[in-house]
């Protein structure tokens, strides 16, 4: 019967288990700054915590669990068969910390017991026993049976074993094992006389020599279940530790020791199963002693308790939250790694020790003359690719055909094959211009983009023989092609269509490696398309 009880008990809690892993666990921390759930007690440490005068927040208020059980009982570890016995209870459960919570009990229960088999009475069995005081014949046979009904008071400490996860909010779920003390009394008879005052004849049953159930329903089927009498005790039971009053009931102390399982349906209720064992140290709970009224060789009969449990959270909501094994401490520590609200922050250092605008952490030109314009990698800009630098390069466009050039960029292009003359190509005299900067993933343009832009229109106008080769960078993938045109015809659209700039003046060029937020202007007289079909028009971005 042992074994099978402990089979439904962990059955039970792995279905109940499954079903709590499916379930969302919150990552609630706000009580740890809700000065309403502290207690005047701890309100010192909450004002030194909120003012970083330690790094601990302060205990909040919980709710005490008020609880009611019931189920399966019997006494297991006597000399009488126990047969299936009920019981039930109401407790009170305060936590002490996430881990170690408190409970007070009264539990009360019926118990039961028939033996298999037939006994034979001997002297040694009590000085009291009413197959004894009854008895007809000079050795009558019987069949010990009994009823305990039992109150206890009890205080366990549990602990919850399940709640203080690195890997998961508040739980779903409450495994706990607890250890306790016990107060009990009972009141244990026994079925030993007929309605007639006589003993009863089993000497019609043929028992098989076995304490099976066919034995033991033979047994009821004689018995009428009204245990008149009371059990047997010894004289020596009123000076031992089997301590008896009122008619013989017993009193006593025990030790609780055992494990649940609760599942939480909201806030405020949780269902669970479990199972407690209860020593009596007394070996009378059964209605019989081992030692047959020695003191000697005694052993203790205990009680198993197998009890749904229907547990509800007590208190206001507004000053106390749930109590403390329902809550995982380690939500605060991890809530403010991921987003921190109350974690002081280092303010951002970004270096540039050469001053162009690029930090040195993306630099790849480390000492970048002053004054001279840079790429979004703090690269000195070349635009014609002389090895000259724009901010010296007296030509900045120089033609690849008049390479190589002086000291100051200035090629020296060969004589025109034939004797007339050819006029020369146009020149552009803005030397540099500004590069403009997108928000990730947008391509809209900014304030301070389109001021930049107003600037570049002013020098278009001024040099009419400039073009301007607009120059997009995102080659990583599709998204990234399609998002370096949306920012190359985000700038063509706003000079042509906001400032007047004729659109042949520019050169579209676009799904360059570089940086994908950046765009540079760089002026030209080169000719090349104004227009470009865009690569991947379904990752379109809308200005």
């Amino acid at each position: 019967m042992v074994s099978k009880t402990i089979k439904i008990f962990l059955a039970f809690m792995a279905l109940i288990q499954t079903v709590s892993f499916a379930q969302s666990s919150s990552t609630d921390d706000s009580w740890v700054f809700d000065s309403s759930k502290i207690s005047s007690k701890n309100m010192p440490q909450h004002n030194e915590f909120v003012n970083y005068q330690t790094p601990y927040p302060a205990k909040p208020r919980n709710m005490i669990e008020l609880g009611f059980d019931g189920g399966y009982n019997r006494i297991i570890g006597g000399d009488v068969f126990g047969v299936t016995g009920f019981g039930g209870g109401i407790s009170l459960r305060k936590a002490l910390g996430h881990v170690i919570s408190i409970r007070g009990s009264w539990e009360g229960s019926f118990n039961y017991g028939v033996d298999g088999h037939t006994s034979i009475l001997d002297a040694g069995f009590g000085n009291y026993s009413p197959w004894k005081v009854y008895q007809n014949s000079e050795s009558p046979r019987y069949v010990l049976n009994y009823k305990n009904a039992s109150h206890m008071l009890g205080l366990d400490v549990i602990a919850s074993i399940n709640n203080m996860s690195h890997y998961r909010g508040n739980p779903k779920w409450d495994w706990y094992f607890l250890l306790g003390a016990v107060a009990w009394s009972a009141d244990v008879d026994v079925d030993a006389l007929k309605d007639d005052g006589n003993l009863y004849d089993f000497s019609s049953i043929t028992f098989d020599g076995s304490n099976g159930k066919d034995n033991r329903n033979r047994a009821k089927d004689i018995l009428d279940g009204k245990y008149e009498s009371n059990a047997p005790w010894s004289s020596q039971d009123r000076t031992n530790s089997y301590s008896r009053f009122n008619n013989n009931q017993l009193i006593g102390v025990g030790a609780n020791i055992g494990m649940g399982f609760a599942f939480k349906i909201n806030d405020r209720f949780n269902i669970g199963l479990e199972q407690k064992f209860t020593v009596g140290f007394n070996d009378y709970l059964d209605g019989v002693s081992s030692a047959a009224g020695t003191t000697q060789g005694i052993s203790n009969d205990a009680w198993s308790a197998t009890h749904l449990r229907l547990n509800i959270n007590l208190g206001n909501a507004s000053k106390a939250i749930q109590p403390l094994w329902w809550i995982n401490p380690n939500n605060y520590v991890y809530n403010e790694l991921n987003s921190p609200k109350h974690l002081k922050m280092p303010p951002v250092i970004l270096p540039d020790a050469d001053g162009d605008g690029v930090t040195d952490q993306f630099d790849m030109e480390a000492n970048t003359p002053a004054g001279c314009p840079v790429d979004s990698h703090g690269v000195t800009k070349d635009t014609d690719g002389d090895g000259v630098p724009d901010c010296r390069d007296k030509e900045i466009l120089t033609q690849q055909s008049c390479f190589p050039v002086d000291a100051d960029g200035v090629g020296h292009c060969p004589d025109p094959a034939c004797c007339h003359a050819i006029p020369p190509p146009p020149s552009c005299a803005i030397s540099s211009l500004p590069s403009i900067s997108f928000k990730a993933g947008s391509a809209s343009l900014s304030a301070s983009a389109k001021s930049l832009l107003n600037s570049v229109a002013a020098q278009l106008n001024a040099n009419p023989t400039c073009k301007v080769k607009v120059i997009g960078y995102g080659a990583s993938d599709k998204r990234s092609q399609q998002l370096s045109w949306d920012h190359v015809n985000a700038v063509i659209k706003y000079l042509t269509e906001q400032q007047g700039i004729s659109e042949s003046r520019f050169i579209f060029s676009n799904g360059n490696p570089g940086n994908a937020t950046t765009v540079d202007l760089v002026p030209t007289t080169e000719e090349g398309p104004n227009t470009v079909t865009p690569p991947f028009p379904q990752f379109k971005k809308t200005n």
